[in-house]
């Protein structure tokens, strides 16, 4: 009987850790496959992350992450601003569990709260696609866009777009 327990706790455990699965993160100011490469082993130092692919291109960086990790979405900005850049895109793959969206109302997700900016009332279920909006993880000009659109963020509060 413990066992059984005990295994019902793992699972939900881990249910409640793997709410974001991957990121894709977009810098700015890279002008060569060095800076790449610089971003690149900074954001591989960080002990939740599994992988990251490159992509030189797009100057964007797949981040998938170590099964049952807490992701920090301000940890990944703060990785790439070290290696010398800034985060010009940042979408993160959210897996909500049949969660209700109201405009600008806070959604929490495992230990992360959501203010989704210019929502339809509607239910999210299954892996979703959010962009962060709050400033260092967009564009100057994108956050400007959004400024009066914001809630106060810090301590695991985004807000974002779906």
């Amino acid at each position: 009987m413990k066992t059984v327990f005990f295994l019902i706790a793992i699972v939900v455990s881990f249910a409640s850790t793997a709410q974001v699965t991957k990121v894709s993160i977009q810098a700015s100011g890279l002008t060569c496959s060095m800076c790449s490469n610089s971003i690149n082993k900074s954001l591989k130092s960080i002990d939740f992350v599994e992988n990251v692919k490159p992509n030189i291109k797009t100057s964007t960086f797949e981040v998938t992450f170590k099964q049952g990790a807490k992701v920090d979405f301000d940890q990944l900005k703060k990785k790439v601003e070290d290696a010398g850049f800034t985060v010009a895109n940042f979408v993160a793959a959210v897996n909500f569990n049949n969660v209700q969206v109201k405009n600008n109302q806070p959604v929490k997700v495992g230990d992360k709260t959501f203010y989704i900016i210019n929502a339809k009332d509607q239910a999210l279920d299954g892996n979703t696609q959010v962009k962060i909006v709050d400033k260092g993880f967009v564009s100057g000009k994108e956050f400007k866009k959004y400024t009066l659109a914001t809630t106060a963020t810090g301590n695991g509060v985004y807000n974002v777009t779906i």
